[in-house]
């Protein structure tokens, strides 16, 4: 059958003639003979089918359909129809008068899509790059995390102890340095590309932690913290943007959540090291601090840079080799059905906006991403982090030794050091466990179903410590309730709520506005990271737990809502067919 090729159709008719007693000469014989069809191909001015077309797929199952044919004596073109010579042997085929019922060839329809990039490649290279890139994951949850057990005795070295102002500028200096990073991010990743990005993430990344261990005074201790959050913001928008663009489509979510999976590992890293290390030696904790950055700069040198990114960029070449670097000696040609999709996006938004296709890659910026079909992506991912720091995650995870003290304890333990280390090891244990379930459930159960019960599950958390906080008869059990609602509650946020936002906002937003829009989605997460962090105690000084939990609760719920009736499914469409989709969508607006 791979010889059905090379047809052409003209005004209804067909363009050839051809005898049915020889090129149908048993009802088994399904393909034009090679000569015939480059006559066909050769004739007459109609235009050929694309190469894409069903009628030329030689993959595709056939099936008999009647046509009326009346055999022809001359080779000659008559009026009415479209004719050509026949070959040597072969007689012609009219496409007019009398008929006869002969078994022709007739496509079966099929919808099925093009191979997605990578789909049909050994994992192993596509592993190992994403390995690479979660080194600044990892550098994230450690650098967040490695300041809180020494940070009485670094006040004490630096001689600003009992300074909460300037203890807290160490702390929020990381976070302030995070949202710069987060800003700046989108537009080097789409300048420069993923992989230089990550290049130059990893200098300040290395050099944050060093500068911290060698300070002598606040000011150099807050400058090595500021650069270490740079670090940090730019590493928490590109990770899950490369992710999503060198992993393939089936397992797209599975890859996307080990960006959420290795914070948390960071995190508990840093945990490790506050026990095994004694507070006084912070300097060898800020130094291991610079060991991912190596790992990340070391991987990135050798590693491959986004095909999508370098097609992008019309660097074709590049993209091909990048693409059978990472998706095996069949790489380039899935990069090519992708990019033919891409094609029918660009078409697509230039019927939107009444810009030319070929401005597709076009990066705009600034209040330019709010027009147009990259809006509504955009404005998906800045509301989805907004909704999960206003949620209550962070306030849990920085403040849970204290609400523990403040409900009773740990079912009644003695607070302390040793429940401080007990209630922060329950909670990183509980966030890791949660989203290694969800990333064997991120492909399977899909990003919006997963998210919605997140916040659902978080909500319910909520409205339980607010109801053991408050509610008289439950006050002898308010310390197990605060345990393990806090516990449940981190436990409903890694299974949604901590991996889907940073898994589905890259695929969401076209390629060519991705890293831009990524790095939105990050200030955001950023500004209410700060926001709620910087308020949370002052709000429970004056209004209680209860209330700002109920408030965390109310958030949720409307977390859960928004993602029932806004965010779309991303599960199993390449990212192509999600740019089409969006773009489709803004088109009948």
């Amino acid at each position: 059958m791979s010889t059905l090729a090379g047809c052409q159709f003209s005004a209804g008719r067909l363009t050839a003639e051809m005898n049915a007693s020889r090129v149908f000469a048993s009802s088994s014989c399904y393909q034009i003979p090679t000569n015939l069809r480059r006559s066909i191909a050769a004739s007459g001015p109609a235009s050929p089918l694309p190469s894409s077309h069903p009628l030329l797929s030689p993959h595709r199952g056939y099936r008999r359909v009647a046509a009326h044919f009346k055999p022809s004596s001359s080779s000659s073109p008559v009026s009415g129809s479209s004719d050509v010579s026949s070959p040597a042997g072969v007689s012609s085929i009219s496409s007019t008068g009398a008929s006869a019922e002969l078994p022709i060839l007739s496509p079966l329809p099929s919808s099925a899509p093009g191979p997605a990039p990578g789909n049909e490649a050994p994992l192993g290279p596509v592993l190992l790059a994403v390995a690479v890139a979660c080194a600044g994951s990892f550098a994230f949850g450690f650098n967040l995390s490695v300041i809180n057990g020494p940070l009485e005795t670094i006040a004490g070295d630096l001689g600003i102890a009992g300074n909460k102002a300037l203890m807290g500028l160490v702390v929020s200096s990381t976070l302030a340095g995070a949202a710069l990073g987060s800003l700046a991010g989108g537009g080097v990743a789409d300048s420069l590309g993923r992989r230089m990005s990550f290049l130059l993430a990893a200098v300040p990344m290395m050099g944050g932690p060093l500068l911290s261990a060698v300070a002598s005074d606040i000011t150099l201790m807050t400058l090595g913290r500021f650069l270490t959050g740079t670090a940090i913001g730019l590493s928490s928008a590109l990770v899950p943007t490369y992710i999503s663009e060198v992993a393939p489509t089936r397992i797209r979510g599975t890859l996307g959540t080990l960006n959420q999976l290795t914070i948390c590992l960071g995190i508990l890293g840093a945990l490790l090291v506050n026990v095994v290390l004694p507070a006084a030696q912070w300097r060898a904790m800020f130094t291991a601090a610079a060991l991912p950055a190596v790992l990340l700069g070391l991987g990135m040198l050798l590693g491959p840079e986004s095909p999508r990114w370098l097609a992008s960029q019309h660097r074709d070449a590049e993209a091909a080799e990048a693409a059978r670097r990472l998706w095996g000696p069949q790489g380039p040609a899935e990069l090519d059905t992708s990019r033919t999709s891409a094609a029918a996006a660009a078409a697509a938004a230039a019927a939107v906006d009444g810009s030319s296709p070929g401005t597709a890659v076009a990066q705009p910026g600034g209040l330019a991403l709010l027009r147009g079909p990259a809006a509504r992506p955009l404005l998906i991912g800045v509301t989805l982090f907004a909704f999960q720091q206003f949620a209550g995650i962070n306030a849990l995870v920085y403040f849970s030794s204290s609400v523990f003290r403040q409900a009773g304890g740990c079912g009644g333990c003695r607070a302390g050091v040793s429940s401080d280390a007990l209630a922060s090891a329950a909670v990183g244990a509980t966030n890791v466990l949660g989203t290694v379930i969800a990333a064997g459930l991120m492909d399977r159960a899909g990003r919006k179903q997963l998210l919605a019960n997140s916040f659902l599950g978080q909500a319910a958390a909520m409205f339980a410590m607010a109801a053991g906080f408050s509610l008289p008869a439950l006050q002898p059990q308010a310390g197990t309730i605060a345990v393990v609602g806090t516990l449940g509650y981190i436990l409903a946020f890694a299974l949604g709520a901590g991996p889907v936002p940073a898994t589905i906002v890259p695929e969401l937003n076209p390629l060519s506005t991705r890293g831009k829009a990524v790095s939105a989605a990050f200030v955001s997460h950023w500004v209410c990271n700060v926001v709620v962090g910087q308020t949370f105690m002052s709000a429970v000084q004056s209004y209680g737990l209860a209330p700002v939990y109920t408030f965390f609760g109310i958030m949720a719920l409307a977390g859960a809502f928004y993602v029932r009736s806004q965010v779309p499914e991303t599960k199993g469409k390449t990212l192509e067919q999600i740019e089409a989709e969006l773009r489709g969508d803004a088109k009948s607006a």
